[in-house]
This record gives structure tokens, sequence and C-alpha cells, in this order.
């Protein structure tokens, strides 16, 4: 009997990113990376803190994710943070630079390394003043207090 591989239910996300922008829909899109990324994502080993997306010649680049070595390869210390281009279709590259002219940040949320392909969720956010984060803290709270309340 064959056994099925278990699909890792720890993700690489940027949890900071919803906490400090207000968030659009969001897109996924590739990622090209090499075969020592490609394992370290699979292993867990990045994180997306004060990453970003820019838009260049008309290409989209990941800048500032890190993605750092496993057990058994290394990856260098320039290779860890080096921009990697995202693959996006025309159109969806118009529509991020739409946001970008608006005002927008686009910023990475989390690697989707489940499937086949490792893939990238952004999305187009207005960055939150100090004000802004005590409101969605102070909801939250709320929100926390009444399930208590009711459960």
């Amino acid at each position: 009997m064959v056994k099925k591989k278990s699909k890792q239910t720890k993700k690489i996300q940027n949890r900071r990113a919803k906490f400090d922008y207000a968030l659009e829909k969001d897109l996924i899109a590739g990622i090209s990376l090499n075969g020592r990324e490609t394992k370290s994502l699979r292993l867990n080993h990045a994180h997306l803190r004060g990453s970003y997306v820019n838009i260049r010649d008309g290409e989209a680049w990941l800048t500032n994710a890190t993605i750092t070595s496993s057990p058994g390869f290394t990856i260098s210390d320039t290779e860890q943070t080096r921009e990697r281009k995202l693959l996006l279709k025309k159109r969806e590259i118009d529509a991020l630079i739409e946001a970008k002219n608006q005002g927008k940040t686009i910023v990475p949320i989390e690697f989707l390394t489940g499937g086949r392909y490792i893939k990238i969720k952004i999305a187009a956010g207005k960055g939150r003043k100090h004000y802004d984060k005590r409101d969605v803290i102070k909801k939250r709270d709320q929100e926390r207090s009444n399930k208590i309340d009711l459960g």
C-alpha cells in the first residue's frame, strides 16, 4: 500500500502586512527560483518581513524576501535576499501599476508551497497610520471578548 505525502500545515506568512496595510484583493503569482531556494521554501526556511514588490520595465520583482539555507546545502548571503522575478500576466501587472499610481504599496502576504509549483500571494494596500492600528487592535480585542462571552 502506498502512503500519501502529508501536506505541510505551516505557512510562510507576512503576518505584519495585514496589520500595517489595509489590503485589497490579492493576486497569486508564480516566482522564479533556483533549486536550493525551492528546497528551502518547502522546508519553511524563509520569511517575508520587510519585503515588497517593485514594478520595473513592465516586470514585477520581489525585493527583500529572505530565503535561508537548509541543512545539507548553503545559500550565500547575497543570494538569500536577491530580487526574484514574479510571473504575472500583462493585465495583472497593469493593475499593479495602477495601484502604485494611486499611492498604494504592493506587499507579499504568503508563500504557497503546497502544490507542485511554489507561488506567492501578493496584494496592494494603503499604509495604516498609528491611530488606525490602534483601532484595529481595539476592534480585535472587542471581538475576542464577545466570542468569550457567547461561548
